[in-house]
């Protein structure tokens, strides 16, 4: 959901469907997988932000490894029955959580 021309770091929208902690991410453009582990707040201007204008996710790549990423620079990983990959969460936890984010992403965020 975030502004493609500006990498989502516009200032606070009213609104903002957060990934959940424990979802599976790739980086669009450097292709590394993780895992969402959070938000981190970033003091300064110029780096792509979240929706948020204040934050970029924390995603666990290998432990203790971790690397920030804006919302714009990640695609949510599906299984193949079409769910959010997450640690730990039983089939029902994925289904409404994919169905949130399908309403708050574009279908260009989801990727299999």
């Amino acid at each position: 959901m975030g502004n493609p021309e500006t990498g989502g770091s516009v200032g606070a929208r009213k609104s903002w469907t957060k990934i959940p902690d424990g979802t599976k991410v790739r980086h669009r453009r450097e292709g590394y997988e993780g895992t969402i582990d959070g938000l981190t707040a970033i003091v300064g201007h110029g780096a792509n932000l979240n929706p948020d204008g204040r934050t970029q996710y924390r995603v666990k790549v290998q432990t203790p490894r971790r690397n920030l990423a804006a919302e714009v620079d990640l695609l949510i990983l599906l299984d193949a029955e079409g769910l959010i990959m997450m640690e730990k969460a039983k089939p029902e936890y994925r289904r409404y959580h994919t169905d949130e984010l399908r309403r708050a992403f574009a279908e260009d965020y989801f990727v299999s």
